[in-house]
């Protein structure tokens, strides 16, 4: 056997690593096995409330603008959207690593039959 296909099998044994990988860690994070990366984060101390968000007004203005946000945190809970951000998130990179993986197998697979 010489080097290039040597290297080849070395590669396409690496790019379905990275594939089955990619794919099992998001499978434990989908199914809640284990934590989703945190790029984005929620936090009570870093919410604003709506009075502070749109500046003061009147008081009918301050009391509507909590009562919003009170139906507003009803309807939608509030780490709902940085939980969508990140598994937004984690799915493009997994996009990302499961094309990567594919072309470094292809270029495996590419070497050994030279």
């Amino acid at each position: 056997m010489d080097f290039l296909k040597v290297f080849g099998w070395l590669l396409l044994s690496v790019g379905i690593i990275i594939i089955i990988w990619t794919l099992y860690s998001s499978y434990n994070i989908f199914t809640g096995q284990t934590d989703m990366p945190e790029i984005f984060s929620s936090s009570a101390e870093s919410y604003r409330g709506p009075a502070e968000a749109f500046g003061e007004g009147g008081e009918i203005s301050t009391q509507m603008q909590e009562m919003l946000g009170e139906q507003l945190k009803e309807f939608i809970p509030m780490n709902t959207l940085p939980k969508m951000l990140n598994l937004s998130i984690w799915t493009m990179l997994a996009g990302l690593l499961i094309f990567g993986g594919s072309q470094i197998s292809n270029l495996g697979i590419k070497l050994i039959k030279k």
